[in-house]
């Protein structure tokens, strides 16, 4: 595990993104979790203004970033400062030791200086002038001033991590080439620091031996690319609408972190995408809402306080019956709370966050890799029940990435589309067997029918007030997506099958809970089982049968216990939760110390 940190301007995204990739190229399994401050540009050299990328690299299966780096890369006094509580005794720390100026030392908050005093005894620190060394394999380079040259620092460190991890320097050098192939001295400048950096580490003997990280053994046969939950959510949308041969529409405002889905589908034109950049939230779904009522696939994405905004055109979506799909890509709140952090608050939102009965499909991926297949599946049932359906994405999954095994087209789901024909007998408001009302492609002659927000009539359409009626119509829609439990896979659970405890998740919580449950049964005599919720509205058929074989469940979220909430007015039983809200997700750690405290919690209750 390795973790760059610096300020935003030092391309710590950038040079952890490198790394990544040619990881990748070389076979490894990775996972990543990129940090970077809320403001768009705090002051330089503080604790704020930190930005991070850690990177996880390994042979075997890899589920989460990691709990502690194994070398951490510090740019300068304020990163060390916010990174050095994550590190363990004996790690290797490299830092800029130009940067451990007085006037940095005190932006940072340090008393003393850490390279000086005992701060860092227990770990192997490593002192390098990366400024300096920078500038100086640079001498030779005319046309770029010195300010130009300091900002290739992070091209040495990422040179020196390259020869500590035995990585070949040819994917990031074709990089620059493509990258700036319009400005020829930028690529010189940082091939040379690139390769500086590289044979620097190898010269001076800094380390006392490379690390070499064999390729993963345990990965499908097949293409892979590397992919972030954004880009992988925006490739299922695709692959949906290829499949079912319906044009996908999206509507969107910018918004962190769920702008690079509207980047990504604009760069996709050439397989029918149409994307709308709106002037605000409520527009960015309503035309989407128009798109549906089109017959096209509409779809809204948003993150965090967007998703109250669109809620009325949600609401107009279930009432006229469309098929919306709406992405949330949730963050620290409230308000504008923690744009850049990860969390799971939105749940119960997306859950009865409209007026009146208004319920939709609410889906949830687990993976970066998993955002295409919930994609694709939100496609499906938006499509089959004619209902809007949330996907709850989280800034975890949308900037975290991982290779992803690109499937191949005859193994994807079948969407079957049908859009109604003309016929005496039409009624907007009739139903298939699925409880579907019709799907009328905008302008077929002789289906003209009324449409709105106002309550429908059976069969009709037609706008209706009685009593009766209103009370039949939201009894059916309700119906509706309690009959999308019939369409989707029964829970599964991993470990114990039964016994003291189960660990029930949701999101992005995935990689951490697996890989603690996995460790745990490892090392542990006494068993626990583990399930992860995908389909959160409704559940899957057989999860209260699998709460029936458990002596008690905890439910570890980014929240305060939303899921939690659920769970137990649902199905009742000793249900606990496991709550983190800080805008980071759970380290392994805290969960195998949950897992004790549950477990001896039973046995004292038991004697």
């Amino acid at each position: 595990m390795i973790r760059f940190a610096g300020d935003s301007g030092d391309g710590m995204q950038l040079t952890g993104s490198q790394l990544t990739a040619t990881s990748a190229l070389m076979g490894n399994d990775i996972a990543t979790f990129p940090d970077f401050p809320s403001e768009i540009r705090a002051p330089a050299g503080t604790l704020p203004g930190v930005s991070g990328f850690q990177v996880h690299i390994g042979r075997s299966e890899i589920r989460t970033a990691g709990d502690r780096p194994d070398v951490l890369v510090a740019m300068n006094p304020a990163a060390l400062k916010v990174c050095l509580p994550d590190m363990a005794p004996g790690t290797t720390i490299l830092v800029n030791s130009d940067e451990f100026t007085a006037q940095n030392l005190k932006r940072a908050k340090w008393e003393t200086n850490p390279l000086e005093d005992k701060t860092l005894s227990e770990y192997r620190v490593v002192k390098v002038g990366l400024t300096s060394l920078t500038v100086g394999s640079l001498d030779a380079i005319e046309g770029i001033n010195k300010a130009g040259k300091e900002r290739c620092k992070n091209f040495f460190a990422l040179g020196m991590v390259y020869w500590l991890f035995d990585r070949p320097l040819e994917p990031t050098l074709e990089w620059l080439q493509a990258k700036f192939k319009k400005k020829p001295i930028l690529i010189e400048a940082n091939t040379r620091v690139l390769k500086a950096g590289y044979f620097y580490a190898d010269t001076v003997e800094l380390f006392t031996h490379v690390q070499r990280i064999p390729a993963a053994t345990h990965m499908e046969p097949g293409e892979y690319r590397q992919v972030s939950g954004n880009q992988a959510l925006a490739y299922g949308l695709v692959a949906a609408s290829m499949k079912c041969g319906v044009p996908l529409f999206y509507g969107s405002y910018p918004i962190t972190p769920a702008s690079d889905i509207l980047h990504a589908l604009a760069n996709l034109k050439e397989f029918g995408v149409m994307t709308f950049q709106a002037e605000d939230e409520i527009a960015g779904a309503g035309v989407a809402v128009g798109a549906a009522y089109s017959g096209c696939i509409g779809v809204t994405g948003t993150s965090g306080p967007g998703i109250c905004l669109k809620s009325e055109m949600m609401g107009l979506a279930v009432m006229t019956e469309l098929p919306l799909v709406v992405i949330n890509v949730q963050r620290g709140g409230p308000s504008t709370g923690l744009p850049t952090k990860t969390e799971q608050a939105d749940l119960l939102q997306a859950f009865y966050g409209r007026n009146g009965e208004s319920p939709v499909v609410v889906l949830a991926p687990s993976t970066p890799t998993d955002c295409f297949d919930i994609g694709y599946e939100a496609v499906r049932l938006a499509t089959r029940f004619m209902t809007p359906v949330i996907i709850l994405s989280d800034g975890y999954l949308a900037n975290g990435a991982e290779p992803w095994r690109i499937p191949e087209e005859k193994d994807l789901p079948e969407i079957e589309v049908r859009y109604a024909e003309a016929s005496e007998e039409f009624q907007p408001y009739s139903r298939d067997e699925h409880l579907a009302r019709p799907w009328v492609k905008l302008g077929t002659p002789g289906l003209e029918h009324r449409i709105g927000g106002l309550e429908k009539a059976l069969g009709t359409g037609d706008v209706n007030m009685q009593p009766e009626n209103h009370e039949q119509m939201v009894a059916l829609r309700a119906e509706k997506i309690a009959n999308v439990a019939r369409e989707i896979p029964p829970l599964e659970v991993t470990g114990a099958d039964k016994g003291d405890l189960l660990v029930l998740g949701w999101g992005s919580t995935f990689g951490s809970i697996r890989m603690a449950v996995e460790r745990w049964n490892r090392t542990e005599s006494k068993k626990i089982g583990c399930a992860h919720l995908r389909h959160l509205n409704p559940f899957p058929s057989n999860l209260g049968a699998v709460l029936e074989r458990f002596e008690r469940v905890l439910v570890p979220e980014l929240n305060l216990g939303q899921l939690e909430l659920l769970i137990r007015g649902r199905f009742g039983g000793d249900v606990k939760g496991l709550h983190k809200v800080q805008g980071r997700p759970f380290t392994i750690a805290e969960l195998e110390d949950a897992f004790r405290v549950e477990l001896e919690g039973l046995e004292g209750g038991r004697s």
